[in-house]
């Protein structure tokens, strides 16, 4: 009986194997977030702190990052912020036009929006080399010559989560509104979160410095930066996080160097 299992295991697998194969992508970063802590074998740790990304602030709300792996993912891509090679990913969102751009360049091979056009929430959930991408979707104000009068455009931007390295790296696009519990449940534990810092065309500074309390990231990166915001940015959430200035414009991290405080590094050598 015993040398009849390995060939039932190997017989259901085959039947089981393709199925598997089609299940949804899995994020970890919700599954972390919902589990338990565990014991991580220091081996396993030791080998996890060689997998860095590289973040570098390109300008406006365009950060690049750079994957263990190689892919080169762009948020808010407009093109007009270019750093080195184009990316392999650009993600995008509709609120200005300097966050999208309809016509990007060919050699693009993924293209994600944060809306649709056909009225419905826009979904992303793919493994692209290294990297799980997926987004949550957010309403949107209406602005000059678009019904300005009218409600909220439903849907029209992504929060998009991009899990690699063991990392979970929020990207808060052109964020209106403040988020719900269906909101933080649906974007999980984020490690590094990109927060739009205005105060007025996407929304307060007191908002999202609530916002960005509650994500409890270890490290957080301004974005959408004008003259005044970033020192009434860092004021308001000062007394919970560290403040790390840099000159450079890029950073590497791996999931075992995120700071114990959490740390909001501003990148001025843009």
């Amino acid at each position: 009986m015993s040398r009849l299992i390995p060939t039932i295991v190997a017989f259901l697998g085959a039947f089981l194997s393709p199925a598997l194969a089609q299940q949804p992508q899995r994020s970890e970063c919700l599954a972390m977030a919902n589990a338990a802590p565990r014991i991580m074998p220091v081996a396993f740790r030791q080998a996890a702190a060689a997998a860095e990304v590289q973040i570098t602030y390109a300008g406006h709300s365009t950060y690049y990052i750079d994957t263990p792996g190689g892919l080169r993912i762009a948020t808010d891509y407009s093109g007009a912020h270019q750093v080195g090679r184009l990316p392999d990913v650009a993600t995008m969102n509709r609120a200005h036009s300097t966050h999208y751009t309809l016509f990007p360049d060919k050699r693009i091979p993924h293209v994600l929006h944060g809306w649709s056009e056909d009225g419905k929430p826009a979904i992303v959930s793919e493994r692209i080399g290294d990297t799980f991408v997926r987004n949550v979707t957010t309403d949107i104000r209406r602005y000059f010559g678009d019904d300005s009068g009218a409600d909220m455009i439903r849907d029209g931007n992504s929060i998009f989560i991009f899990e690699v390295a063991g990392l979970c790296i929020g990207h808060l696009g052109h964020l209106h509104h403040k988020l719900d519990d269906s909101h933080f449940a649906q974007i999980g534990r984020l490690d590094i979160v990109m927060v739009p810092i205005d105060g007025t065309y996407t929304m307060s500074l007191g908002g999202v410095a609530e916002i960005t309390k509650r994500l409890r990231a270890s490290v957080v990166l301004p974005m959408h930066r004008f003259a005044t915001p970033l020192d009434d940015f860092l004021r308001g959430i000062g007394q919970q996080f560290e403040i790390d200035r840099r000159s450079e414009r890029s950073f590497r991290m791996s999931r075992d160097a995120l700071p114990t405080t959490p740390t909001v590094i501003v990148l001025d050598g843009v």
